[in-house]
């Protein structure tokens, strides 16, 4: 009782300190994960928008390789937008699974990015959890590419990252991001269960076998 005692103070104490920019980037990332549940192409503009203003907060807290990996969400993000809007004479990208080649790409990206971000954070940086946090990113950017070519995997892959990404925060006193993340965790547990049911509609006519 008084460990939880003691988190409430602090995530009390984190939210009277929160700036503006902090709330911004909050409101932006659960906006999002909202659009992204309901397969509102918004989700890339609010995401890209929350992604910046992130970076700029975690640069005035001295994160810079947390900072500097979140550039990649912007690319990936820019990608994601171009790839889902509908071009001429062409069908809008449907909801599917992924297929064996996109789970191999997802899995290289998976260990390789870690492996890269490991080495990376470990000898360029003071970061004294560089392992957690590359496996929080690596897992956090094969999510990012299957959301962008709308797999449903990408639900799975983004509450992985989420998983570890919270006690993570939590070790570093970001509270309230911390908290942002459980509610996106929660919410992506939904947007799998919508995803799922988009996908059943599209395919009733021709039924296909379910992974």
């Amino acid at each position: 009782m008084t460990v939880l005692h003691q988190w409430l103070q602090l995530f009390m104490q984190q939210a009277g300190e929160t700036t503006l920019w902090e709330w911004t980037a909050v409101i932006l990332g659960i906006a999002e994960v909202l659009f992204a549940k309901i397969n509102n192409i918004w989700l890339y503009p609010t995401g890209i928008a929350g992604t910046i203003i992130g970076i700029y907060v975690l640069l005035m807290a001295g994160l810079y390789a947390e900072s500097a990996l979140n550039i990649y969400y912007i690319v990936m993000s820019v990608y994601g937008w171009v790839h889902w809007i509908k071009r001429k004479n062409a069908p809008p990208v449907k909801i599917s699974w992924a297929t064996r080649r996109e789970w191999v790409i997802t899995l290289l990206i998976v260990v390789v990015g870690w492996v890269i971000f490991y080495i990376a954070l470990k000898k360029f940086t003071t970061s004294n959890v560089p392992a957690w946090d590359a496996w929080v990113s690596s897992t956090a950017w094969a999510g990012m590419w299957l959301l962008a070519r709308r797999k449903m995997e990408n639900w799975i892959l983004l509450n992985i990252s989420n998983l570890f990404a919270i006690p993570l925060l939590c070790y570093k006193h970001l509270i309230m991001f911390a908290a942002l993340t459980l509610v996106l965790f929660i919410v992506a547990i939904f947007g799998f269960i919508h995803w799922r049911t988009i996908w059943k509609k599209e395919n009733r006519a021709t039924p296909a076998l379910d992974p």
